[in-house]
């Protein structure tokens, strides 16, 4: 009598599918929280105060020639020297931001100056630069980016610690042979050894726990019918088939729900049992 053909149940495509969906939004993620936090909020900080250089700018401008009449090269002198309000830690800044930053050239435009329009001045400015043009209401300091850093390196861990589970559960399988099932894990578990089946999540979430004892040792055994082998009719459905040749060799206690109509029966026999022992009324 030659021995049935052994179930492998290989990873699905689901469990790969969300494995790499989880991957790929950690990895977004942490990149994102590396830009924020080595060059976007230190950009933003940049942009931040050199917006207040114009608010200064054009507040100087407009008293200074109100009380003196300023002169064009006068006004173009004065600007040339001025320099950009900074914070004292330099962290928080661009790295290769040169310092002092000074003012902007297009601030020492008497003719443009003189319209007291900052906020078109500072439109043109960051349009040639590729700036946004609304800077952050307040600078992040030193805390916000690392912040960013620490996020980066929670991300990067929960993506890797992903991908090492996707490769290692890429890897694995199932198998039920004639007389053993073979763990993901490699362990070889004789049909005989398991004492418990518990198929209480097998219908709503694919999983059962097996507990077995015996010469294969002692242990319990995860089947994951989602992530290994599947119930796709179009693939033969290899998880339902592995616990059907599971619980066609197994004799010790299985534990799972009972239907709906097994327990509309029930309850009927339950009843039907009451009225037959009930003694009937004298006449």
């Amino acid at each position: 009598m030659t021995s049935p053909e052994p179930i492998v149940c290989r990873p699905t495509s689901w469990f790969r599918y969300r494995a790499g969906l989880i991957i790929l939004m950690f990895t977004v993620f942490a990149v994102l929280f590396y830009i924020d936090g080595s060059t976007n909020y230190r950009k933003k900080n940049q942009a931040f105060y050199l917006h207040q250089s114009f608010k200064k700018a054009s507040n100087v401008f407009s008293e200074q020639n109100a009380e003196q009449g300023l002169t064009p090269e006068e006004w173009k002198v004065y600007a040339s020297r001025q320099i950009v309000d900074l914070p004292s830690d330099r962290s928080i800044l661009p790295r290769n931001m040169n310092l002092p930053l000074p003012w902007p050239d297009v601030l020492g435009d008497f003719d443009r100056m003189k319209s007291l329009q900052w906020n078109q001045l500072w439109l043109d400015y960051t349009a040639v630069l590729g700036w946004d043009a609304k800077p952050p209401e307040k600078p992040y300091d030193a805390r916000a980016i690392r912040e960013q850093w620490i996020f980066f390196y929670i991300c990067s861990t929960m993506a890797m610690i992903g991908l090492f589970f996707l490769i290692r559960t890429s890897r694995r399988r199932i198998t039920a042979t004639g007389d053993a099932l073979i763990a993901q894990d490699g362990r070889r578990i004789a049909y005989a050894d398991f004492k418990r089946l518990d198929l209480r999540k097998w219908d709503s979430k694919g999983i059962a726990i097996a507990d077995y004892d015996g010469p294969s040792g002692s242990g319990r055994v995860r089947i994951d019918g989602l992530t290994y082998g599947g119930f796709k009719k179009a693939s033969g459905c290899p998880a339902e088939k592995l616990m059907q040749q599971l619980r066609d060799h197994f004799s010790g206690e299985i534990i799972e729900y009972a239907s709906v109509d097994q327990a509309a029966d029930e309850q009927l026999s339950h009843k039907s049992e009451k009225k037959q022992l009930r003694p009937e009324s004298g006449s």
